[in-house]
């Protein structure tokens, strides 16, 4: 592995990473930044985790701050950068980023998401900024408002684009692209590749450098995978006995809807525990609040839909709960990509009614593995449905009635 020296960064943001304390770049940023450097367009696959942020930032910065003034003039900031992002939580996330590596920089950057008022973001913009991260939906409503310009737009970033694709953007992605300059650089990132997402690539992309650092669709190496057979209406009360036996300090819990979401968390809290909720239907205050609280540990267990987790960055997450079985591989990535990042070692549990089947099965391959890892013991031999059964609930000993 090279140095960040190694890659032809320049001064002020090779002073940003060292501020931030990296030495080293990750297998993404090292394959990445000298092709975004060279202008290419990129198709790049890497799970939540790994620095891809930084795999695109550094560069764009660094393509811009010939450009970048001083002046206080909004003429002289248009919008060089866009990137898009499926959820408020990444987008927050990514701009974080973007202002960390450029503050040595006179470039502005700022970032606008749906579920606040749009006249704050109406006075950033108005300002001037180089690099716009946003959402989709909102960022048309500011086109609609007519409170940003793309004339000047030269670089496109599609960051989680497959989680994009599932939340039904895929028609606003096509009418932003639509508005902007012809000749731009795309950079499209995203943790896993469905056949989806190398469509809309064949479409965006012009003659593309290809990198992946990690196989298609595999969940994070450092993640043991376990599953609890359970009954449906038994899945609250084991969830509660493992959190309290195990003495678990902070779990992140996914469930398939908004509404199960918070019964959940309120029927854990009638049980002691203290857990809240993030999800779509919550203000952005409330979102950011119960994260918060989660981090600083306030709360032990964050109930959380699939839409939400996307951008949630909790360093040292240990475990990850899938209180329902997310219906396909990709989903199963992304939730358990909470954890087991950074070098870190994680743990996710899936608690699996026999309903559960047909999901789990989507999930893992005839030959028990997910991607190139063997799971656990206890579910290896989901192969045979019936064996499975058989043996899981032969193991489950004393928390048989619990089936």
């Amino acid at each position: 592995m090279s140095s960040f020296d190694q890659l032809g960064l320049i001064a002020p943001l090779l002073q940003a990473v060292r501020d931030l304390g990296y030495d080293k770049p990750t297998p993404v940023q090292e394959q990445a930044i000298p092709l975004v450097l060279a202008g290419r367009d990129l198709m790049a696959g890497a799970q939540t985790g790994t620095g891809k942020t930084a795999a695109f930032a550094l560069p764009i910065l660094q393509r811009f701050a010939p450009l970048a003034s001083s002046s206080t003039s909004p003429a002289r900031h248009p919008v060089r950068a866009l990137v898009l992002a499926p959820t408020r939580e990444l987008a927050v996330q990514v701009a974080a980023s973007f202002r960390d590596y450029g503050k040595h920089l006179p470039l502005r950057s700022t970032v606008v998401y749906g579920g606040v008022d749009m006249n704050a973001q109406i006075a950033e913009l108005r300002r001037g900024v180089e690099v716009l991260v946003a959402t989709p939906g909102r960022l048309l409503d500011h086109v609609q408002n007519k409170t940003v310009m793309f004339n000047q737009v030269q670089v496109l970033v599609l960051d989680e684009a497959d989680r994009m694709l599932d939340m039904g953007f895929l028609p606003d992605i096509k009418r932003i692209i639509a508005l902007l300059p012809k000749e731009r650089q795309n950079l499209l990132f995203s943790a896993t590749f469905p056949d989806e997402i190398r469509t809309l690539a064949k479409t965006l992309l012009r003659n593309p450098a290809e990198i992946t650092v990690t196989p298609r669709n595999v969940a994070a190496e450092l993640v043991t995978h376990v599953v609890h057979p359970v009954a449906r209406e038994k899945k609250r009360e084991l969830l509660a006995y493992i959190i309290q036996t195990r003495g678990l300090k902070q779990v992140l819990v996914f469930t398939g809807t908004r509404i199960g979401a918070n019964r959940l968390a309120h029927q854990l809290r009638l049980d002691h525990i203290q857990a809240d909720a993030i999800h779509g239907d919550k203000t952005q205050a409330e979102r950011e609040a119960a994260l918060a609280d989660f981090k600083a540990g306030k709360t032990a267990v964050l109930v959380a839909t699939d839409v939400a987790s996307r951008g949630l960055d909790i360093e040292g997450l240990p475990q990850v709960i899938n209180f329902d079985v997310p219906r396909s591989p990709e989903d199963y990535v992304h939730r358990i990509g909470r954890t087991g990042r950074a070098g870190l070692t994680g743990e996710a549990i899936s608690l699996v009614a026999p309903e559960d089947m047909e999901s789990l099965a989507a999930i893992i391959p005839p030959d028990g593995s997910l991607g190139d890892l063997a799971l656990e013991d206890s579910i290896t031999s989901l192969r045979c449905r019936k064996c499975f059964w058989m043996r899981s609930q032969n193991a489950a000993g004393e928390e048989g009635s619990l089936m």
